[in-house]
């Protein structure tokens, strides 16, 4: 039985169009520039700031965080930003009796933005407010208090990244859903090392409904 499903938040709740958008114009390139470089460090297994870094070798990407939110060029989130599948889903879930959790690698302001947005959602936090990030296994310890009344075998961690959702999540114990989106979900949603570890490999976030109801009735 899935007692609890807890998402991540770029690429899986969240598009990233903005946030890479943002930083293209701050840094004064083109945005395709931003987002041909963004693939291609997806396809290397690198980490996605290395974009940044191929455009500005030795940027300080903390302090270019913090220069852009002093000029009020920062981080921002509406409903725009959201898949058209994530109210739906998430509200069909809870309906059903699932806990909702919601927690990825964002920062504090994200934190904020998302909960403005009042989705259906028991529980939002991220790395920033909890002081470590995926793939740590202390990341995941917080998600598993967080899965309040739900075992580590009754919580499903949903994701789009490899390397910081599907492997480690389901090393930690969840059971792990890939999500074939955003260019991480899509470009490694057959690698072996995501199909070894994922209980399901999803196309939509409506299948975790589907999903729930199944295992309910197992």
């Amino acid at each position: 039985m899935i007692k609890c499903i807890v998402f991540d938040i770029g690429e899986t709740l969240v598009r990233d169009d903005r946030y890479w958008a943002l930083w293209a114009d701050w840094l004064g390139v083109p945005r395709h520039t931003v987002s041909a470089l963004v693939g291609a460090v997806v396809a290397q297994g690198r980490d996605n700031s290395d974009a940044l870094r191929l455009l500005r070798p030795g940027i300080d990407v903390g302090a270019e965080y913090a220069a852009r939110e002093a000029a009020r060029c920062g981080e921002y989130l509406d409903e725009t930003d959201l898949y058209d599948d994530v109210r739906p889903a998430l509200a069909a879930l809870r309906n059903i009796g699932v806990r909702v959790v919601i927690a990825g690698n964002q920062t504090v302001k994200a934190a904020s933005l998302l909960r403005s947005l009042d989705l259906p959602a028991d529980f939002v936090a991220t790395s920033g407010e909890w002081g470590c990030a995926k793939p740590s296994a202390q990341f995941f310890r917080q998600v598993a208090e967080a899965a309040t009344g739900a075992t580590l075998e009754e919580t499903l961690y949903v994701g789009d990244h490899p390397a910081n959702d599907t492997v480690p999540a389901a090393k930690f114990g969840f059971r792990t859903a890939h999500l074939r989106r955003g260019p991480w979900g899509h470009l490694w949603a057959d690698a072996p090392t995501v199909l070894e570890a994922a209980d399901w490999v999803i196309d939509s976030l409506h299948d975790l409904v589907d999903i729930a109801q199944q295992e309910h009735q197992a």
